[in-house]
């Protein structure tokens, strides 16, 4: 692009030139009046505009400099772009407007030119305000008796779309391109005005990345892509010329959806204007008129939804992603105003999420049980010491597209289930509800007693059923909670090494009498869970906890996402992380923020950390049985199938409605939940009573394969044996 000084000087009609033949004798005060008004509408350029009465010429000169800084300093909403861990792999992008900055060496000197040519030809030669064009556009116009040709600069088009941008509501939106003389008059002052504070090759920069070309496509970067799939820097002529016709009239002249007679025409014109401008000679120009438009379509991916509204394997932790960011009090006041900064902030997102680990969960899970399943089955993968959420696996799509779903579990509502499609957030995130997790509730419990004092030789006599002093609504055993275990051959002497792993709930039950239902109850809320029916807030509340002795039993609904982290910071040796989905997160300067650290405090003492593993141990680990683990463990197959230390629990609830595994090492915790989403009462049966527990003990023998066997740390013998010899 030839380099062009820039003119301050206001032309004067004359120097249009008088060597041209003049008009038919008909047309000559046609033409007087014409440059009249076109001299009268120069002269009102040269001074400010004051819109109020009593307004002075300096508050007017002033207000068009307060607002033009603010026109240059307005930065068009940009896409926030969305990776895996690996910084490669796009898991989405979130945008109103698909538009991602370049700068001005970014883009193809070609696509340049082709755009000054077809916008504003003499952009290098005027200061913001083409006068002859003024004068063109008044003759062109009154002889048309209409409005065939407008007299708006780039720099003009540049003020008016800020103008936009920085517009606080649609009133002001319309004001900003009405077709008025005011409007058109305030438009090039604040241009001449721009033009004082920017180059050139800023205001064409800024204007390329504004610039609208269709197909949801905001400036050059983004029309390079929707269109022909590439980096601007690689257009050609035949596509610069193409998206610099668009401009103007992006429907009219969409090469997509037409048979592109017009498009052609269109590129064809803005060769001939770069041609007029000595951009282009009319040989090269010769060699791409007669080619037709070769399209590389594309259609970017949005809000978790996969190109073209395709799945994505990546749908259920992106959508969890956005959830999260939802609540993050540093991207806005409100969840709507940050979710907003999301899809128009231009960040560069690298998540914690572990594209094979993810493959691996999906397909785990999706083999335990098909995503034609009424049932739900899902894991949750996460990090000790950081919380970091490393894949989000369901036997589901994420897709909104739901036509063809299967009937509702319960045969008197009348719509389909949420399977194989939904986007639901089944695994968790925001305020939304949960399952009962059954006796995977019972470390709150062990927790609470060990953060007492109380030992894990603590021994009680566990019959089959046990009265406990907590008050029921049923009049079975007297108004009082008397739990059953579900075997009779889990009832003799049983301590917190063999009552967890047995899982004994007549131990437990007796358990939390002693320590108190209200410190079990308190321990789940210092873990990170919440209170998400009415019901579970009712008898979590600070005058009814200390009565909840069914709590220990799991009634609560947890989300699966919150209980994995529950064990994960077990794994820590009691260094509790917020769950965390976001490792890095980039602002559009650059800049990294510290919203993705990861945001740990040591909640638990690691002693009672390292007990209560201990205790998990005897539910999976074959070599534990005996003497201090009791007679078996609930979860063998777990052990078995990671071929290396694991802790967990399992759980189950009245009737088999759910069925739970959260299991973990010293380097990843897993969780695996079977539920049905849409009707909590259809049972899963005892068929997938083990199903989770495989889930789990499969994802630790493939994800782990290769990693070094990491054994847990022994608690102290004081608080194993409350220093007894």
């Amino acid at each position: 692009m030839r380099d062009r000084p820039r003119q301050h000087r206001v032309p004067g009609l004359s120097a249009l030139g008088s060597d041209r033949p003049g008009p038919p004798a008909e047309g000559v005060y046609a033409l007087l009046r014409t440059s009249v008004l076109a001299g009268l509408a120069i002269a009102a350029l040269l001074f400010p505009l004051v819109a109020m009465a009593g307004l002075s010429a300096k508050a007017g000169f002033n207000a068009i400099d307060t607002l033009s800084v603010e026109v240059t300093e307005t930065d068009p909403p940009l896409t926030s772009y969305v990776y895996a861990a690996d910084g490669e792999t796009l898991i989405s992008l979130f945008y109103d407007e698909f538009r991602r900055h370049v700068t001005l060496d970014e883009v193809a000197p070609v696509m340049q030119q082709a755009m000054v040519a077809a916008e504003d030809s003499r952009f290098y030669s005027h200061n913001g305000v083409d006068y002859r064009g003024i004068v063109r556009a008044f003759v062109a116009n009154n002889s048309s008796g209409g409005v065939e040709q407008g007299a708006s600069t780039i720099t003009m088009q540049y003020v008016r779309g800020a103008l936009q941008l920085n517009a606080d509501s649609i009133d002001e939106v319309i004001a900003a391109t009405e077709q008025t003389a005011t409007r058109k008059l305030t438009e090039a002052r604040l241009a001449m005005a721009v033009e004082e504070q920017l180059s050139k090759d800023e205001i064409l920069e800024r204007y390329l990345n504004q610039a609208y070309f269709g197909h949801n496509a905001y400036g050059i970067f983004a029309a390079s892509q929707v269109y022909f799939s590439k980096h601007p820097s690689e257009l050609n002529l035949q596509e610069a010329a193409t998206l610099a016709g668009l401009v103007q009239a992006p429907s009219a002249y969409d090469p997509i959806v037409s048979d592109q007679t017009d498009a052609l025409a269109r590129r064809n014109w803005v060769l001939d204007r770069m041609i007029d401008i000595d951009y282009l000679s009319r040989g090269d120009a010769s060699e791409v008129r007669g080619l037709p438009i070769e399209l590389e379509v594309s259609d970017p991916p949005n809000s978790c939804i996969g190109v073209e509204g395709t799945t994505s394997e990546y749908g259920f932790f992106c959508d969890y992603f956005r959830r999260w960011w939802r609540e993050q009090d540093a991207f806005g006041a409100t969840p709507a105003e940050r979710e907003q900064e999301l899809r128009r902030g231009g960040y560069t997102i690298i998540t914690t999420l572990d594209p094979d680990l993810q493959k691996l969960a999906n397909d785990t899970v999706t083999k335990q049980k098909g995503e034609d399943s009424k049932l739900a089955h899902g894991a949750v993968l996460m990090e000790p010491g950081t919380g970091r959420i490393k894949a989000l696996g369901l036997n589901r799509t994420f897709s909104y597209d739901q036509s063809h779903n299967g009937p509702h579990s319960n045969p008197s509502f009348d719509r389909k289930g949420n399977y194989p499609n939904t986007v639901n957030p089944v695994l968790g995130g925001g305020e939304t509800g949960g399952y009962q997790a059954g006796s995977t509730f019972k470390v709150f419990t062990m927790l609470a007693a060990l953060d007492a004092g109380y030992p894990l030789d603590y021994n009680i006599y566990s019959p089959n059923q046990v009265r406990t002093s907590f008050v029921s609504a049923t009049t079975a055993c007297g108004g009082n909670w008397c739990p059953k275990n579900s075997s009779a051959a889990m009832a003799g002497d049983r301590d917190m090494w063999s009552g967890f792993g047995m899982s004994v709930n007549t131990y437990f039950a007796q358990l939390i009498d002693r320590v108190g239902a209200d410190k079990a109850v308190e321990m789940a809320e210092r873990m990170g869970l919440h209170w998400r029916s009415e019901g579970d807030a009712y008898y979590a509340s600070e005058e009814r906890r200390s009565g909840w002795g069914p709590f220990t039993l799991g009634v609560s609904d947890v989300q699966p996402i919150e209980m994995t982290n529950v064990f994960n910071t077990l794994a820590a040796e009691g260094n509790y992380c917020e769950p965390i989905p976001a490792l890095r997160i980039i602002d559009p300067n650059g800049q990294e923020l510290d919203t993705a650290a990861p945001r740990c405090h040591q909640e638990l003492d690691k002693d009672v950390a390292r007990a209560a593993t201990d205790a998990g141990r005897c539910v999976t680990e074959t070599a534990r049985r005996g003497a201090q683990c009791g007679s078996w463990g609930t979860s063998p197959v777990v052990g078995n199938l990671a071929g290396r230390p694991v802790a967990g629990k399992s759980g189950t609830t009245d009737n088999n409605r759910t069925s739970w595994f959260l299991g973990y090492t010293p380097q990843l915790t897993v969780g695996a939940f079977m539920a049905d989403p849409d009707y909590i009462f259809n049972a899963v049966g005892t068929a997938n009573a083990t199903k989770s527990k495989e889930t789990v003990g499969t994802i630790f023998k493939e994800a782990l394969d290769g990693e070094p066997v990491i054994d847990f740390k022994a608690p102290s013998r004081e608080i194993q044996y409350d220093g007894k010899d």
